[in-house]
């Protein structure tokens, strides 16, 4: 499955540097999960240069803000399954409704 498209990588293109903004104002714009993992991470940015994306990650045992490389997602296998997007993800939903349990 490809992680990152052309309409994704427009989405962040539009939103840009999040920092200073309210959760509330923060899109995650794409989710990506493993199949039989915890993980999920709610991408907010995307840095084209890095290949990396500022995420909130949950399903470690903590939640937390942070980077993480496109092509390590890309590369992630367990049991023979790599990370998936969420083809379903409506990237109008906020930071702060995923924080709140509105949205998972």
């Amino acid at each position: 499955m490809k992680l990152l498209t052309k309409a994704i990588t427009e989405g962040f293109d539009r939103q840009g540097n999040t920092e200073g903004k309210p959760d509330s104002e923060k899109k995650v714009i794409a989710k990506f999960f493993h199949p039989v993992g915890s993980a999920t991470w709610y991408a907010i940015e995307y840095n084209k240069e890095w290949k990396e994306f500022f995420a909130y990650v949950t399903g470690l045992g903590y939640d937390e803000l942070g980077y993480v490389s496109l092509t390590e997602l890309e590369n992630t296998t367990v049991l023979g399954l790599g990370v998936e997007r969420d083809m379903l993800w409506d990237s109008n939903t906020t930071l702060e409704q995923v924080k709140t349990g509105v949205v998972r």
